[in-house]
């Protein structure tokens, strides 16, 4: 299925864009939140309602049921989405950032090679090479103080297994979206998302009463952050429903990388983060990663076909 934008706007390109720059000023907003107490499991439960929310109007994009030997379609797209971010947390729980955010780069590869595979669509040298300089450009614009090493191989499989689903849920949107619609695949798959995460609750019961207390302070920022991760998620996998070429999608998308350099050295002490501290040899990482991602965005931008 594919949705031709008019001449002059490339929404194939905005959407994943645009995606990119919101969850950027989401996951800030965010790690505000958590710094003032916020529980990371009522975060996950917020943030998949407010995707089902934000996502339930795709609906007016119309589409059709296509009968019950599909229905199990939605629901294994739901349970993929959820196993990739609960296995995420559980890597930033036990790990180190530094360790699982360039495994979670990974997921660009693989959704290039699920693309092959199960959609059979052909993918140039061009574009292949943007898909691993991507997820090279993350390592690198990800690059932290030397980590403390905590569950090295633990976090690696964990963070591995969040990209592979991520990956696989994002080929099966554009390979299962054709006989569904958009307007039935997507509302249906997050609406199934926010139900399960109502079995997310009893993880979130431990937190003392002092914590509760300290969680409230942050609850402007958490639902601020959760509306933006939402929105970010609506206008990423549209634009792989709508147009296909979800290697695209992933490679234009992970411009967020950029994006949250930047934000953090310019507008972070808004947050009160404090990253643009990290010393020269990590701002040099990320000034090469920099580089490399634009690479990437630019083979994309000139060799994908366009939607005119």
């Amino acid at each position: 299925m594919s949705l031709h934008a008019p001449a002059g706007l490339p929404l194939h390109v905005l959407l994943p864009l645009s995606g990119g720059v919101i969850y950027v000023l989401g996951a800030m907003l965010l790690k505000r939140a958590t710094d003032l107490g916020a529980n990371v499991w009522r975060t996950t439960r917020l943030c998949n309602f407010s995707s089902a929310l934000l996502f339930a109007p795709l609906a007016l994009l119309g589409g059709a049921f296509p009968g019950w030997d599909f229905g199990w379609q939605p629901l294994l797209a739901a349970l993929l989405f959820m196993a990739g971010q609960v296995s995420m947390l559980l890597a930033l729980n036990i790990g180190d950032v530094s360790v699982v955010t360039p495994v979670l780069g990974l997921k660009i590869p693989i959704v290039a090679v699920l693309t092959t595979v199960l959609v059979g669509e052909r993918l140039g040298l061009g574009l292949w090479t943007a898909a691993l300089l991507s997820s090279v450009a993350i390592a690198l614009l990800n690059s932290t103080r030397a980590p403390s090493h905590r569950h090295v191989g633990v976090t690696i499989l964990l963070a591995t297994f969040a990209a592979s689903s991520y990956a696989l849920f994002d080929v099966l949107v554009q390979k299962w979206t054709p006989a569904w619609g958009a307007g039935r695949l997507l509302p249906s798959t997050m609406t199934v998302v926010a139900l399960v995460s109502l079995g997310l609750r009893p993880f979130g019961r431990r937190a003392s009463v002092a914590n509760n207390a300290a969680a409230a302070r942050g609850t402007p920022w958490l639902a601020a952050g959760a509306l933006c991760i939402g929105l970010q998620g609506m206008l990423f996998v549209s634009a792989i429903a709508l147009y296909g070429q979800a290697t695209v999608a992933n490679v234009l998308y992970s411009s967020r990388g950029l994006w949250s350099v930047l934000a953090v050295w310019f507008i972070g002490h808004w947050f009160a983060n404090r990253e643009q501290e990290h010393g020269p040899r990590v701002l040099a990482c990320r000034f090469i990663g920099a580089a490399l991602l634009m690479a990437a965005i630019l083979i994309v931008l000139l060799g994908a076909p366009r939607h005119t």
